[in-house]
């Protein structure tokens, strides 16, 4: 086999900053929580959704996002993505309202929608054989990295006050555009997705064919449920652990963030690592092996969460919260290539964006439930419950998903990974 340019490694190691940026904004107000509340008055139900808001317009958006890169120009989408990124970020720091902050949240979920699905797709477009979980993976690593780095939020409001971080990484985003302009390419067309060079499949996808031939897929129904029970486990997680831990661990500002954020995080960059080079080595033996290498991790992670919630003993949770961590890394690394599978690749930008719609959907009305919960004085331990019980279902449905017949594109990328 011939080895890859290194422009395709290049695209993951560009793209995996921009994933860290994405993710740090996301769960870096999650960890400021109490700060902002001193500065902008609101109720938990409203906090929850600033964070619910963000992912119901991130979701809605990301179809439409990821048809644009799959129409035109994923580079281009990208740079906008981030570009637009920046100078929202740096807005967040300089609004004195809830309403001020739920619209700057508002255009933050306009920005990202157009990112992830498109920056995936390119990936996938240069990985398209025997590396594509291990890059998929490894550019996932960067949301980990982004997201334990948010946890730096509660150190940084400390400190500086909650203001300034948004405003230094609003900038940071601005100058890494300028970067990214000159150095990411959209791949070329002998290296995008190994379709045929026939004119009927060479063409730009239009929105009408690409929704009859992802909705036509029973597989891609089944991905687009499995996201909903996915979004519900990952986004509850993500936005309410940091409170959860402060509270029932009685854990300070800063402490309670790090470990909602460093030790799932750090086993998620493990899980993405071992999950991607276990599914690419196993496809060579069995085509199922992307689906099934998650399904394996939250099958088992699904437990371990599920007493990390009910246990007064804080290692205990650890433990759990770590479990957990390796199970999403291997789902992360296999999500998109899972989807390439089982759809026409030509219209694998839009089809992650519908699983981000699902997702993200479940996921802002399961946050806003936490919400509500915490001002009634519910335990947010239930929240936590109920998402081990969510992963349980995501692992049982992966064993619905199958790939699609093979055609000329996957049997050249079959070839390419025996060749290994």
């Amino acid at each position: 086999m011939t080895p890859l340019p290194v422009r395709a490694w290049l695209v993951v190691g560009l793209l995996w900053l921009v994933a860290l940026l994405n993710y740090l904004d996301r769960l870096m107000i999650t960890t400021m929580r109490e700060p902002i509340k001193e500065a902008i008055a609101m109720t938990d139900a409203q906090f929850g959704l600033l964070s619910a808001v963000f992912l119901w317009i991130y979701g809605a958006l990301s179809p439409f996002g990821g048809y644009l890169a799959d129409r035109f120009s994923r580079r281009w989408v990208i740079l906008g993505s981030l570009g637009v990124w920046s100078v929202v970020t740096w807005l967040t720091g300089k609004v004195d309202s809830f309403e001020g902050l739920l619209a700057a949240r508002a255009l933050m979920g306009v920005s990202e929608a157009c990112y992830m699905p498109a920056a995936l797709a390119l990936i996938a477009d240069y990985h398209a054989g025997s590396t594509r979980s291990l890059a998929t993976g490894l550019h996932m690593s960067g949301i980990y990295a982004g997201a334990a780095l948010g946890g730096l939020g509660g150190f940084v409001a400390e400190h500086w006050g909650w203001r300034s971080g948004f405003a230094i990484f609003g900038a940071v985003g601005v100058g890494y555009a300028l970067l990214l302009l000159w150095f990411l390419k959209d791949a070329p067309v002998s290296e995008a997705v190994l379709i045929s060079n026939s004119d009927e499949q060479a063409k730009r996808p239009s929105l009408k064919e690409g929704l009859l031939s992802l909705f036509g897929v029973r597989s891609f129904c089944v991905l687009l449920l499995l996201n909903v029970f996915f979004g519900v486990s990952n986004w509850g997680i993500s936005a309410w652990l940091p409170t959860y831990l402060r509270e029932h661990f009685h854990l300070g500002l800063g402490a309670a963030g790090m470990s909602a954020t460093g030790y799932i995080q750090v086993a998620s960059f493990i899980g993405v690592l071992l999950g991607g080079v276990w599914a690419d080595r196993w496809t060579r033996r069995n085509p199922n092996a992307r689906a099934l290498v998650p399904a394996i991790g939250f099958w088992v992670a699904c437990p371990f969460l599920f007493i990390a919630a009910i246990t007064d003993t804080l290692p205990v949770a650890i433990v759990g919260l770590i479990v957990y961590g390796l199970g999403r890394g291997f789902f992360d690394a296999n999500h998109m290539p899972i989807l390439r599978q089982a759809i026409d690749e030509r219209y694998s930008a839009t089809g992650y964006g519908f699983l981000n719609f699902t997702s993200c959907a479940a996921g802002g009305v399961m946050i806003y439930v936490g919400g509500r919960l915490k001002d009634a004085q519910v335990d947010l331990g239930h929240v936590f419950q109920f998402a081990a019980i969510a992963l349980g279902v995501v692992s049982f449905l992966l064993l619905a998903v199958k790939p699609r017949r093979t055609t000329a594109s996957s049997k050249m990328s079959l070839q390419q990974t025996a060749e290994v």
